[in-house]
């Protein structure tokens, strides 16, 4: 369960320089944010931060975005952000809902979506972040090239967003309901609950999808 109220985690969203304030003003010109023309690789709903903040230290060449609905979990990933010495990450607190406000035609490389809520009833299908209607925003911001990289645990929404993933036009370039015993394994990065679900015998699906 995510953690909601944590105090002073809001405030400390307004303060830090890490987090973008009013993302809407830089549609179109992010690469102006990190003063370079880098890709731009961003993940959406990244929890208390570890996947993004390890890549961002791996390849100091990408530029990262992470965005998080909740104040109290992107706290957690701002207090990792705050001892590392990077200038290729920034956060966002923000609805993914509305993507398509800050993020223009194509100006997206990579996508990441890890352990997403499922939204496990079906009349919130369209809320959970491997739906159609998502892909539909994802094929807008993503270069032509791109691609969106989704885990879970969830064997149940794996099997939706694999028929997503088709009804919205899009290819696999590959899938697995097994991944850390598949050969797709190298230069896997873990995130909190890959580890924790994984030390726990689920097994972790992955897909990459492009179009």
């Amino acid at each position: 369960m995510r953690l909601r109220n944590i105090k002073g985690a809001r405030e400390a969203m307004t303060e830090s320089k890490f987090v973008i304030q009013n993302p809407e003003q830089y549609k179109g010109r992010w690469k102006e944010v990190f003063h370079n023309d880098n890709p731009i690789h961003i993940e959406v709903g990244m929890g208390k931060g570890k996947f993004i903040t390890t890549l961002a230290q791996q390849n100091p060449n990408i530029n990262y975005i992470g965005i998080e609905k909740y104040s109290s979990v992107l706290i957690r990933a701002l207090e990792k952000r705050e001892t590392m010495e990077v200038s290729n990450l920034f956060f966002l607190r923000f609805d993914a809902e509305n993507i398509l406000d800050i993020f223009g035609n194509g100006e997206v490389g990579r996508i990441y979506l890890n352990f997403s809520d499922p939204w496990p009833k079906d009349r919130h299908a369209k809320r959970r972040l491997t739906s159609k209607e998502y892909f539909a925003r994802y094929d807008q911001i993503l270069e032509k090239n791109g691609q969106v990289e989704f885990k879970t645990d969830n064997q149940d929404l794996f099997t939706f967003s694999l028929e997503s993933v088709t009804e919205a036009g899009w290819y696999m370039e590959m899938s697995t309901r097994d991944y850390h015993n598949s050969p797709y394994m190298e230069g896997n990065v873990m995130t909190e609950y890959e580890e924790k679900f994984s030390s726990m015998g689920n097994p972790i699906c992955k897909l990459i999808a492009k179009r």
